[in-house]
């Protein structure tokens, strides 16, 4: 059978029926697929995009991770190579579809969600050629396709570029430019340094630059988050804002940073068409604000289920729906712990949900998963 396959038409109608649909095949998607198959389920995995490797590939260019390989895996293959050096992402993406391959699992590509609505006993999901009926259903679509741009004085008003990391893929497209960032994570340090060598570069963030050393005594800090048991450490149930997270040093960012360049400024408090005012009163022209602000979950197909909030975000405690039974979540940023949506968080997470969602599975579907039904 094959691993991953486009999506094929439905009968007009009718609605195909699965043990559980896992919507995303990206690092959530196949950890929560794989899980499954390890309570005896098979799932469908429904990926909108052309191959079961999530966001990776739309990633800007130089994208690093700050794991190491041997920290950076989904449970049941290994990341290949050197254990101790940090992947790019190229091999993230190359990784799974590795295990993608690997796992025993209908994964259909280029099938998008539209909406999924309660049938009795589970769910009707919705594409724009079937409908799929499952006891369990579990969203995995992370936050790519919903980048999170904040409110800012005079914002509406700039008449210059404005982008987030989304959009970011190398630093030769500015050269020349004068470009703000806002934000103080990971991805504004990376970029930011990057981008200093072809652009002026300034750094807008309300609070300064927080670090993290990426070695401590000759160990990575994950060494050190793995063996104190910090990096899956459980949060509070009802975490309303993500934690800020400090930049991962490895000898480079907070020295670059101090040294100005690039410079950080608090963020600015007004804008005149491509001109930015600062707090001190100075003024500034400005070609890109680009944010590195990072993402909101992606789960439109859910408005209609009554699932999200009024902000968007799901009703849930730890992966599991609070207002409906038989649905989760896994990839959600704080969902249990600081590693809840990286690579070698996500596994830990998806046993957890879904041996809690197989828990409240009532029955097996008298059709095996993906049968049409048969005439009456």
């Amino acid at each position: 059978m094959p691993m991953s396959r486009p999506a094929h038409p439905g009968t007009s109608g009718s609605a195909s029926l699965c043990d559980a649909i896992v919507i995303g095949a990206g690092q959530s998607g196949l950890a929560a697929a794989h899980a499954l198959r390890q309570t005896g389920l098979a799932p469908v995995v429904l990926e909108a995009g052309p191959e079961p490797v999530g966001s990776w590939p739309h990633y800007y260019d130089s994208l690093t991770l700050f794991s190491p390989a041997r920290y950076s895996s989904l449970p049941g293959l290994p990341f290949p190579g050197d254990p101790g050096r940090y992947p790019h992402r190229d091999e993230i993406a190359d990784y799974l579809r590795r295990y993608a391959a690997h796992l025993d699992v209908d994964i259909r590509t280029r099938t998008r969600v539209d909406t999924i609505i309660a049938a009795p006993g589970g769910y009707q999901v919705h594409t724009g050629e079937q409908t799929l009926t499952a006891l369990l259903v579990i969203a995995a679509t992370g936050g790519f396709g919903n980048p999170y741009r904040p409110v800012l004085p005079g914002l509406d008003a700039f008449t210059g570029q404005t982008l987030h990391v989304a959009d970011y893929h190398r630093p030769e497209q500015f050269a020349g430019q004068h470009v703000v960032i806002v934000g103080a994570g990971n991805s504004a340090a990376q970029i930011g340094v990057e981008l200093t060598q072809h652009a002026r570069v300034t750094l807008a963030t309300r609070v300064p630059v927080k670090y993290a050393p990426q070695r401590i005594l000759g160990r990575d800090m994950h060494w050190w988050a793995t063996t104190l048991g910090f990096d899956h450490l459980p949060i509070g149930p009802y975490l309303r804002s993500t934690p800020s997270v400090p930049v991962v040093d490895d000898g480079t960012y907070r020295a670059t940073i101090d040294a100005g360049r690039p410079g950080r400024v608090p963020i600015f408090t007004d804008i005149d068409g491509t001109r930015l005012t600062w707090p001190d009163g100075r003024t500034e022209q400005v070609d890109t604000i680009l944010f590195a602000t990072g993402y909101r979950p992606d789960l439109p197909y859910l408005t209609d289920l009554g699932a999200l909030d009024h902000h968007g975000r799901p009703r849930q405690i730890r992966g599991l729906s609070t207002s409906h039974p038989g649905l989760g979540y896994v990839g959600l940023e704080w969902q249990r712990s600081l590693a809840s949506a990286t690579l070698r968080g996500v596994g830990r997470d998806a046993r957890y949900v879904t041996t809690r969602l197989v828990r409240h599975r009532t029955a097996l579907p008298a059709v095996r998963c993906c049968e049409q039904p048969s005439a009456v």
